[in-house]
This record gives C-alpha cells, structure tokens and sequence, in this order.
C-alpha cells in the first residue's frame, strides 16, 4: 500500500511535470510567433518605404522598363530582375551537378581519408567572408575570361561578366549544397542499399533507383534553399558583376543583379527621396521573388511527397 505521503508528493510531481510542459509548450509558441511576426514587420516595412515611388509610377512601368535615370525620375527595374535571374542561374546551373556527384562520391565510394580531408575543406569554405570569394573572383576569374574565354565567343570582354559572378556565386553556395546532399544521401538506411544490392543491382543503379528517389523531395527543398541563399548575395557578386545597367545578351556581358543596386547606391539616395523608396522597392521585389519562390518550391515539395508515398 503506498502511504498518503507518497501520494501527495508523486500529485505534486506530476502537476509541476506538467505546468513546465505548459510553459515550454508556450515559450516555443512565442518564439515561433516572433519568427512569423518578424517576416511580416519586414514586408511591411519594405511595403511602407516603396509607396512614395509607388504612387508616382505605376508597377508595371517600374517592373517592365529598363531606363534608370534616378536624377530624372526614371527607374526601371527590368535590368536589374534579370541580372538577378541570371546570374543566380548560372551558377545553379553549374553547381548542382558537380554537389550531387561530389556528395554521392563522399557517401557511397570515398574512403574514410577523402571525407577526413574533403569534410574540414568543405567547413572552411563555407565559413569564408564573401569579399574573399569577390578578390579571388578579380584576381582569378575575370583574367581567365577576359584572356582566355572570351575571345574565342566576343569580340571584347573586360572580363567583369555575368559569367564570372555565376561562377564566383555558384562556387560560394557550392559548400552548402555539398553538405545538405550528404546529409541526405547519410541518413537513407544501409539496410536499403543492401537489398537493392542482394537483388543483383550495381552501384550506380543502387544509387539511381534507391539513394536518389528516396532522397528526392530533400534534394529538391536543398535546391531551394541554396537558390534562395544565391538570390541575396551581395559584396562578392557586386565586384565581379561590372554594375552595368542593361539587360545581358550574353555570359559575357555585364549586370548588375538587385542586392548589387541596393548596396551600391544606399548612401547616394539621402538627397533624393524618391531614390530612396526605388531601392527599398528593389529590396522588395527582392524579398517577394525570394518568398514567392520558397512557397511555390513548398507547394511542389508536397506534391512530390504524395506522389511517393
């Protein structure tokens, strides 16, 4: 028989057990609240300081025309969206194939020495300040193009090009999707490859048929995620990029991507209001292409997701 004793004390455990459950089952709540919250401040905030130049130009002259005089009163954002565009494509276009065959090496043929030394080397680069990346671009990049690439396709290139900030940007998010695909590629169970081997499967079809099907939602939000990283670079892919304003015709033409513009031109704007809300609403069509992006990848996620269950 337990005493009365016993009973109150194992009663009092159990309602303080269960008042700490409730308050850090409210504490999450308010932090995850404050997230959200965060998001919206900033949407409303970028939406607060774009309405002067809003109200002065209609959004599809802005969104759509490639004249950017601020000193007249003329901007259009086309150049810069597309700069944007392609120099983030680019450097996804190069990049994704070479992470997914690196991380599929490291995870199913590599020795335990390559992961000891490739793994620290991955650390390193991913912890690097993006101005390094933009010297190296410089120092590196845009003489090999401007010398050695470029004439056999132009005429003429300084070398400041689209296809160097793709190639500078590209090998910046390169590290992250390295590690997120061997993250994924590790956490698939051994029991799985061994079976798809017991049946008579080579490597490659193993890693074809199991490893990449059952990895392909994560690849595919890994993906978004590095595309969304890309999109906001800025110092690196502002010193290689040439800060030209016009819309690429080639790789090796000049940009001038939108965190460039903003980051470039916020101290000049002080003496003209009007310039000032034309780069806020360039951080803003920055922040609504990046969200609209994660929501619709979200979207597309889910779909993939029921498709193979």
């Amino acid at each position: 028989m337990i005493s009365s004793e016993k009973c109150e004390i194992i009663q009092k455990t159990s309602v303080v057990r269960l008042l700490k459950d409730k308050v850090a089952g409210s504490v999450m709540f308010i932090f995850t609240m404050i997230s959200v919250l965060l998001l919206i401040l900033i949407g409303v905030g970028l939406i607060f300081k774009s309405m002067p130049i809003l109200e002065e130009k209609s959004l599809w002259e802005l969104l759509c025309t490639s004249k950017w005089k601020p000193m007249r009163g003329d901007f259009g954002f086309l150049p810069f969206i597309m700069g944007t565009l392609w120099v983030t494509g680019i450097a996804i276009v190069w990049t994704l194939p070479v992470s997914l065959f690196t991380a599929i090496f490291l995870t199913e043929n590599s020795r335990s020495w390559v992961k000891k030394v490739v793994f620290p080397a991955l650390d390193i680069l991913a912890g690097l300040p993006s101005v390094v990346y933009g010297v190296w671009g410089i120092l590196v990049i845009v003489p090999w193009i401007s010398d050695r690439l470029a004439p056999h396709f132009v005429e003429y290139s300084t070398g400041y090009s689209t296809l160097t900030a793709g190639i500078v940007l590209g090998i910046m998010i390169l590290p992250l999707l390295i590690s997120l695909f061997v993250e994924l590629f590790s956490s698939v169970p051994q029991e799985y490859r061994e079976a798809s081997l017991s049946l008579g499967a080579t490597r490659w079809q193993t890693t074809k048929y199991v490893l990449l099907k059952k990895t392909f939602p994560g690849i595919i939000a890994s993906i978004t995620l590095a595309i969304s990283r890309a999109m906001g670079e800025t110092i690196a892919v502002l010193m290689v990029c040439g800060n030209i304003v016009q819309l690429p015709a080639s790789l090796f033409d000049g940009c001038y991507p939108l965190p460039a513009l903003i980051a470039n031109n916020y101290g000049e704007m002080l003496s003209l209001p009007l310039y000032e809300s034309a780069l806020m609403l360039a951080a803003l069509i920055l922040f609504v292409v990046v969200f609209v992006f994660n929501i619709g990848s979200r979207l597309l996620l889910r779909k993939i997701e029921q498709s193979l269950i």
